[in-house]
């Protein structure tokens, strides 16, 4: 799950582009990267491993110039975790294309080998972007002419929807034209697109993949950019936009809204916000009318994703509602750490327990989901070890019971505490007194109050149907034995030595 943006503007861009990287750091910290254009039409590149602010220091700031740049910021779900599959990527033919990507593409070991047949195009990493750029530059390879124009861009965008499958949301740049940006056909990642009006009635563009980067920036929010559209921004500010797949349909990820997008963003027409707020609604009705029995003296969210839910479920029971974790806020997110012995690490020096407040007490806590369990059973524990009689758990979403292939990091079922589990075995499991999940129905319903006239999401990590209709049990399989957590453990090891045997030669 990366995030990513462009700027179209009237002087540089660079700390533009870095202040939007700082407010979508959430969606990605295992890599950053920028990529500028300069005056003389040269691409001025930065990224490596880390977070936003170790990656760019003054030094690199100051080389990045230029008045068009995108940046990026990784979350590994396809590739390695090697600074070399550090987005954004670029290549030199046609004209010099770079670009960034949200998602991940469910045909990449078919279309690598294809464009090496068709092309003669070498993909140097493992990352599926570095595929999907070669593949872009392929189609506008087509195209003779010098300038490209909007309708040969847009031409090169719909034969790349026909050709790659999956979920992306990308941001491209091409030397002497202009910032290219779109959306696959189920809109499964998202991507919004705004403007800041300049003193001469000309306006500047961002594309990002949350609205929060606009505000920042103090951009104004035009739409988001709908699935299977394009935008094309030309080097002089010019905006052209085209629909460019044939059957393009809404199914966003309705795990942006359980878990993953900043709670100020608007995504797809929907308050993120609000639907956590009517998630916790749904799931405290569920528990007054199910759970009646449950004696229970206090409502604590596990910050901080759940606190909006945990409040409104308070005030259904009403309970009095308590802030009884204090978190470390220099600790990353545990769910998106490569590895589970780097999660299961974590969870103790991201989160404390205030002993006040479930010393001798019956306490519901509240989580947004609970996907490998690690961190619930950790958390569990610690409540119990300072005083508290009872421990239930109620999760926002429901019961993740499937592999994510859309760019989330649930690629192995086998690691989802769920999997060939009843509620009462993972309960057991996790050490919680009672257990209680979100209905799928009541979730859907919850995200849709904001915007009824999204008819489907994409909810396959909770009922196994993917909506690009090309998932198989073969791939799955295929995946699971590529990406499960021991090999990604065993590589991050392996980086580190790498690492060190590099550090030590210097």
């Amino acid at each position: 799950m990366c995030g990513v943006v462009g700027i179209v503007g009237r002087s540089s861009v660079n700390q533009a582009i870095y202040d939007a990287l700082t407010v979508l750091q959430h969606r990605g910290q295992d890599a950053a990267g920028i990529v500028t254009i300069d005056e003389e039409n040269h691409f001025k590149l930065r990224k490596s491993n880390g977070l936003v602010k170790d990656v760019f220091l003054e030094h690199h700031m100051q080389r990045l110039q230029g008045n068009m740049g995108i940046g990026h910021v990784r979350y590994p779900t396809a590739g390695s975790p090697s600074v070399s599959e550090a987005q954004p990527f670029y290549v030199n033919s046609p004209y010099g294309i770079t670009l960034a990507h949200n998602g991940n593409l469910t045909n990449t070991d078919d279309l690598r080998e294809a464009i090496f047949k068709s092309a003669k195009r070498h993909v140097n990493t493992t990352s599926d972007s570095e595929v999907l750029l070669n593949i872009l530059a392929s189609e506008l390879d087509k195209f003779p002419d010098y300038p490209l124009t909007a309708d040969n861009i847009f031409t090169a965008v719909s034969a790349v929807h026909k050709i790659i499958k999956g979920a992306y949301a990308c941001v491209s740049m091409i030397i002497g034209h202009g910032l290219v940006a779109f959306r696959d056909p189920n809109g499964i990642r998202p991507l919004v697109l705004g403007r800041r009006a300049l003193a001469d009635n000309q306006f500047e563009y961002i594309v990002a993949s949350e609205s929060v980067a606009l505000d920042i920036l103090d951009f104004e929010f035009m739409r988001d950019i709908a699935p299977g559209e394009a935008v094309y921004i030309t080097e002089d500010g010019q905006l052209f936009t085209r629909q460019c797949a044939e059957y393009p349909k809404y199914s966003p990820c309705i795990f942006e809204y359980v878990y993953f997008a900043r709670p100020d963003s608007l995504m797809n027409g929907v308050s993120v916000y609000q639907s956590r707020i009517h998630m916790g609604q749904m799931l405290g009705r569920k528990i007054a009318r199910e759970w009646a029995h449950l004696d229970i003296d206090v409502v604590i969210p596990i910050p901080e994703t759940s606190c909006d839910a945990a409040l409104e479920i308070a005030r259904i029971l009403n309970k009095p509602y308590r802030q009884g974790f204090v978190k470390n806020r220099y600790i990353g997110r545990t769910f998106i750490m490569p590895g589970q012995v780097a999660r299961r690490q974590s969870v103790r020096r991201k989160l404390n327990a205030n002993r006040i407040e479930f010393e001798g007490k019956n306490v519901l806590l509240i989580d947004d989901s609970i996907v490998r369990g690690t961190t619930s059973e950790e958390i569990l524990e610690m409540v119990r070890s300072v005083g508290a009689k009872k421990v239930y758990l109620a999760s926002a979403a429901p019961e993740v019971r499937h592999p994510n292939v859309y760019g989330i990091d649930m690629p192995s079922v086998n690691e989802l505490i769920a999997y060939d589990r009843n509620v009462d075995e993972i309960a057991k499991k996790i050490g919680a007194d009672a257990l209680i999940f979100q209905d799928l129905d009541d979730l859907i319903t919850a995200v849709k109050m904001s915007n009824p006239n999204i008819e489907h999401f994409d909810c396959s990590v909770f009922d196994g149907i993917y909506v690009t209709n090309d998932i198989t049990q073969q791939y799955l399989d295929d995946l699971d034995a590529r990406r499960n957590d021991k090999k990604k453990t065993r590589q991050a090891q392996r980086e580190a030595e790498n690492l060190e045997i590099y550090n030590e030669g210097q």
